[in-house]
């Protein structure tokens, strides 16, 4: 008769061990929540209400005639990467000229991912708008140049992936103290002011975050910074430096800075150069007489 009641927990064991296994196989086959359902928090900074392609429901902006300024200044152009019925995404932003951010509410513990979306629409040119985004305290993006990134009224996603358990919040390497809310702020730097154009926060890992549509000019340079950085590798393991001749690629977006050293101005030198000619003769002339 004991033998049986022991059987009888290590069978509920067996099973409840199995039923986990299964659940989380049907999780990976697409049978557990959907994107939409995965995402706890959303918003489309600076803009309204918004519903896009993967069922993301991003709520209107919060800070709406709280705190900083909303611009609409990007509708006016098409942004690449990015689905035509998603641009007002990237679109619509809010900037404020000294840091400013928005409150999180996480109740349960996990793997997060917090997605941001940018699009430089103003700027022409790099080392314009350079700014840092902290994630309670823990800078996870430093010196963000989006023109530098991806060029100009084109999309970018900066994605941080973090986790929370037992009250700790790790990100990047780093653990802090968690108090129930997770704190996103755009970091006041010296060049212009910090925005952002949507962003979200979802449970999963990084495989789970839809990705934006390819940018030929944007995977050109990453095949050349690979390049470059095999030759490097095979350099250093033969004993000798590579020099490699590859040039670094840059997506070239918006009117290229004008060149200082572009005008030639040699050929003023030559009717300067007549004149003294003609006049110190004349000169000598002058005084023999």
């Amino acid at each position: 008769m004991a033998m049986r009641w022991v059987k009888v927990p290590l069978v509920a064991g067996l099973v409840v061990a199995v039923l986990s296994v299964l659940a989380e196989h049907c999780w990976a086959d697409g049978g557990g929540p959907n994107l939409a359902e995965r995402v706890i928090w959303a918003v489309n900074a600076g803009g309204e209400a918004h519903t896009d392609m993967h069922g993301i429901h991003f709520k209107k902006d919060p800070l709406e005639g709280k705190l900083g300024k909303a611009s609409d200044y990007g509708v006016r152009l098409p942004i690449l990467r990015s689905s035509p019925e998603d641009q007002v995404l990237y679109q619509t932003e809010r900037y404020n000229e000294d840091t400013f951010g928005y409150e999180v509410p996480i109740r349960e513990e996990g793997d997060y991912i917090l997605v941001m979306k940018y699009a430089e629409v103003y700027f022409a040119q790099s080392q314009q708008k350079v700014f840092d985004v902290r994630l309670n305290d823990h800078v996870v993006v430093k010196d963000l140049d989006i023109f530098e990134r991806v060029g100009h009224s084109t999309a970018h996603d900066e994605i941080v992936p973090f986790s929370i358990r037992r009250g700790k919040l790790s990100v990047q390497g780093e653990v802090s103290t968690f108090n129930g809310k997770l704190t996103v702020e755009f970091v006041k730097g010296y060049y212009d002011n910090p925005k952002v154009c949507a962003l979200y926060v979802m449970k999963g890992t990084l495989d789970d975050v839809p990705k934006l549509q390819p940018h030929p000019g944007l995977e050109k340079r990453d095949e050349l910074e690979e390049e470059e950085e095999e030759e490097t590798e095979v350099g250093e393991e033969g004993g000798k430096k590579s020099t490699s001749t590859v040039p670094k690629y840059k997506v070239q977006s918006g009117p290229r800075t004008p060149n200082p050293y572009a005008a030639d101005n040699s050929s003023l030198m030559f009717p300067i150069l007549v004149a003294f000619g003609v006049f110190i003769p004349t000169l000598f002339c002058l005084c023999r007489l």
